[in-house]
Parts: C-alpha cells; structure tokens; sequence
C-alpha cells in the first residue's frame, strides 16, 4: 500500500560515483510512497563516461570544489522542501549527511558506510593506503583524481566477480576532486556529538576495505546517549563500500525504510 502522504527522502551521494548509483534506491523509495530526489553534486553533471572525458583537468569547477561548499549546497536543497527530508547519504554523503542532521535542518538521516568527521583518526591501513592519492598530497589540486580500476577493485568492489567490479567501474565510476577529500580533515568536517539531534542511523558492512565497519563504530559511539536524541546503528555482513550497487541492495534498503517509518 502506497502511503498517501509521503516524506521527502534526499539521497547524497558520495565521492568517486555518480548520482546514479541511487537509481534502484529511488524506485524503491518511490514504490514506499516516497518522493525522492538523487541531485549530482556541482560540476558532475552528465554520465560518469562523459565526467571520465574531461579528467584530469577539463573540469576546473569540479577541481575547486571544497566540502564546505557541497556541505552549503546540499543545505540549501533542503531548505527549498515544504517541509524537512529524510537524508540518506553515502560515504562522503553519509558525513555531509552528520553534519546537516547537526544543524537541525532535516526531519532525519541515515549514514551508509559514512566518511568519519573531524576529530575521529582514521588510523585504519586502507585509508592509509589509499589516502594519499585521492587527498592530492603528491601531485596537483588542480586535477582531478581518478581512481584506478586496481584501487577501485580494492576500495569498493572486493568480492565481487571480475565481470562485477568491471561493469560497476563503467557504470558508476568518476573523477573526483582532491579539495572535497581534504575538506574531511578539517574544520568543514567537524560535528559536535553532544547535541540534540534528529534521528540518525549509522549502517556498516563487514568487508568494506575503505570504510570499515569498526570504523563506523567508532564514528557511532561519539555521539553521546540522550534520552531526546535517537541513535542506531546496523552493521551487515558481507558489504563492500558498492554496498548500493551489491546483489542485496535491498535487504539494507528494507532496513532502512522500516526505521525511517518507525523513527522519522
């Protein structure tokens, strides 16, 4: 039965995919009664084979983007809703997701495998291992990154059949800029975990290599338990950081819907 008065869901996305990777959520959601809305963040407008044609330099204004302004952005897309949304974001999205539930803008959130805020050292190797790179620390902002098909096997699609990680790394794969991944180890990132706050839930897989699940938890326990403030957290097995592209996508969309009715 389709709700006939449905809540606005916003999704976010993350950082090396395009917005499409949100195209099944969205049915989805739809299908809940949902009216949903997946916007690409700024300068990544177009297929990621039409983005992909324009690394390293041909997008200037991707290449300039800081995460203080695709955090401005996406607030300004909730304040055009007649009433608050329900954010879903992912990775990159999910931390853009903690800190507009952080300002009291939204009726709610959900963090997927969420980039972790400032002040939570990401000591995990992965991140070591593939930080410098997408952080520019050798080579010049004014380019963009692209990932590799070797780190995106690493870094989002481990597990997965070789035709797998192939067709996703077409479909979805696109250039990133440098000074978005920066801004996530500064003050652009920085949450207070102690204030009242909308409903949020943290979601974690246990084989995601970029993300990984203790660091989600880690992320999770900084908030601090109030009797006013609702806080969840789920981790699933055998989700990679493609966890919205994966053969049981909708086991988490399932989850995620069923907390959104019952908390938002």
């Amino acid at each position: 039965m389709v709700n006939p008065n449905p809540k606005n869901i916003l999704f976010i996305t993350g950082c090396f995919v395009g917005n499409n990777c949100w195209d099944n959520w969205q049915v989805y959601f739809q299908n809940k009664g949902y009216y949903t809305s997946a916007p690409e963040w700024p300068h990544k407008k177009g297929t990621p084979s039409h983005l992909r044609s324009k690394h390293p330099d041909g997008n200037p204004g991707l290449t300039e983007l800081t995460l203080s302004e695709l955090v401005t952005y996406y607030e300004n897309l909730v304040k055009g809703f007649a009433e608050k949304p329900v954010l879903i974001g992912h990775s990159m999205g999910g931390l853009i997701t903690q800190i507009l539930i952080n300002r009291g803008v939204v009726a709610g959130g959900v963090a997927i495998h969420s980039v972790q805020p400032a002040g939570i050292f990401p000591y995990e190797f992965p991140l070591f291992k593939l930080g410098w790179k997408f952080l520019g620390l050798f080579s010049s902002l004014k380019k963009t990154y692209m990932m590799t098909f070797k780190d995106w096997q690493y870094a989002f699609v481990n597990g997965m059949t070789f035709s797998e990680q192939k067709e996703a790394y077409e479909r979805f794969a696109i250039p990133e800029s440098k000074r978005v991944n920066l801004g996530g180890l500064g003050s652009a990132a920085k949450v207070d975990f102690n204030i009242r706050h909308a409903p949020l839930l943290f979601t974690a897989g246990t084989t995601d290599h970029i993300i990984p699940a203790h660091l989600n938890l880690r992320n999770f326990r900084k908030y601090k338990t109030r009797a006013d403030s609702v806080i969840d957290y789920k981790v699933f097995a055998n989700r990679n950081h493609f966890v919205l592209g994966q053969e049981n996508w909708k086991e988490d969309a399932e989850f995620i819907s069923n907390w959104i009715e019952t908390n938002c």
